[in-house]
């Protein structure tokens, strides 16, 4: 069966899951990205990025579902050696070459070893950047553009979909990192005062059905998840106060659009309150999964859950705020909204359709779906998130988060520890849980708890 193999390939590697146009949205307000030797362990002046690492991770299932995962089960385990690379080539005096990925040998619970599937290599980023003297910017290739302010959710990253692959963490701000970039053109003009982007992505693959863990290509760049549509993206910043600079932004997706705004504002010295929000006409995300899983052969014709096929405007909102102490701890609190994640009605009709192994299989498609556009299920949700340099100890770095959906309470947390124990050497360990009544959201995974422990070489 395929769609509970892939929810079960999400429900285990999800909780452990530099371009010139793309990070300015984030650098907006205090936070912490991607784990990287901090202070005096920086490995390179020149921006770029090159370590070797091992990881382990083991993964423990939920006995008593309430929607049963049909056969076979997920992996309760994957060892893994990567290459991963960040890393920029000068040709000329204003043109670069940027590349990142990773290269994979892995091995896992019901892969044979060994088979073409322990060995991959994940394309993030290829691209030629062009500056001008004039603030003007010229980016073609593969780039990872991503766009928003909040910690949790973003609405305004309109090309987070289906581009995230194997992740080693559940942490949104390293998933923004991790994941594959879209092939396409990208233009940005600088100004005092403000900025404008201009993106166009061609489509050149056609949409197929999401992948297993089982079936991930070796080599391929795997365009029909990043370039199976055409879309384009105009973003519009502009200084408005003196600590106000609001983005606004239009996303055009086969003649359907949907435009967005991302706002910060400093209260006081060590508080920055965020607003990210999105809104356009579309499906429920059930009709939207419904009729995806049609399309690629995936779903039968008839619905598994009663859904009206109706399109609204429907919005998306992140509101927080971002706290940063002098003792090198950054806290982030977030309401999230997501008008087209499932209603009280929707939960209901999911747990009131299973009974057999057709019908589970559809219903866990409808829940993978969500994960593999990185789109919330729940409606509303708050996420707090905390990260601690220097913990304790100099170069110890903690972090944490917890999302909990505000309408049965339950929720899923991730605790993280890295020790840097020199320019060259990190350790850590990263631990998931979910937690809930069998009838809620995070209760019904079949992934109750799951640890990763890795070595990290910087090279």
């Amino acid at each position: 069966m395929f769609a509970p193999r892939f929810l079960a390939v999400i429900a285990v590697t999800a909780p452990f899951a530099t371009a010139t146009l793309a990070d300015s949205d984030l650098d907006r307000i205090p936070q912490s990205a991607t784990p990287l030797p901090q202070d005096d362990l920086s490995p390179s002046p020149s921006g770029q990025v090159l370590y070797l690492q091992s990881d382990l991770s083991l993964g423990a299932l939920r006995d008593g579902l309430v929607i049963p995962l049909p056969p076979p089960a997920p992996p309760s385990w994957e060892a893994r050696i990567f290459l991963d690379a960040r890393t920029r080539w000068r040709l000329t005096d204003n043109v670069n070459f940027i590349y990142s990925g990773r290269f994979n040998l892995r091995a896992e619970d019901g892969i044979a070893f060994p088979s073409r599937e322990d060995v991959r290599h994940d394309l993030r980023e290829g691209y030629i950047a062009w500056a001008g003297s004039n603030g003007t910017f010229l980016d073609f290739g593969r780039i990872n553009l991503k766009s928003g302010v909040a910690m949790g959710f973003n609405p305004t990253d309109f090309f987070k979909t289906r581009a995230v692959v194997e992740a080693d963490s559940a942490d949104p701000s390293v998933l923004r990192e991790d994941r594959l970039g879209t092939l396409m053109f990208c233009a940005q003009q600088d100004w005092d005062g403000g900025a404008v982007t201009f993106a166009l992505a061609p489509q050149v693959a056609d949409e197929t059905a999401p992948y297993l863990n089982t079936n991930l290509p070796n080599f391929n760049p795997m365009f029909d998840r990043t370039n199976a549509h055409t879309r384009a993206l105009l973003k519009v910043s502009f200084h408005l106060l003196d600590d106000v600079s609001p983005e606004v932004l239009a996303y055009a997706e086969d003649g359907q659009m949907r435009y967005g705004l991302n706002a910060t504002k400093a209260v006081g010295h060590a508080v920055v309150a965020y607003l990210e929000w999105s809104g356009g006409d579309r499906a429920s995300l059930v009709q939207d999964a419904t009729v995806d899983g049609q399309e690629t052969g995936v779903l039968p014709p008839f619905t598994p859950i009663p859904e009206s096929a109706m399109r609204s405007f429907q919005n998306d909102l992140a509101l927080g705020a971002s706290y940063a102490t002098q003792s090198e701890v950054t806290l982030n609190l977030e309401y999230e909204y997501h008008q087209a994640g499932f209603s009280g009605a929707d939960w209901r009709n999911w747990f009131d359709a299973g009974g057999n192994l057709a019908i589970d299989s559809e219903l866990w498609f409808i829940r993978g779906y969500a994960a593999d556009q990185q789109e919330p299920v729940a409606r509303a949700s708050v996420f707090l998130r905390a990260d601690w340099q220097d913990a304790f100890i100099h170069n110890m770095e903690l972090a944490g988060f917890v999302d909990t959906d505000t309408q049965d309470g339950s929720g899923f947390l991730q605790f993280s520890g890295d020790y840097y124990l020199s320019r060259s050497w990190t350790v850590g360990a990263l631990a998931t849980t979910t937690f809930g009544g069998r009838h809620s959201d995070f209760g019904s995974l079949p992934t109750g708890s799951a640890v990763l422990f890795k070595v990290r070489r910087y090279l």
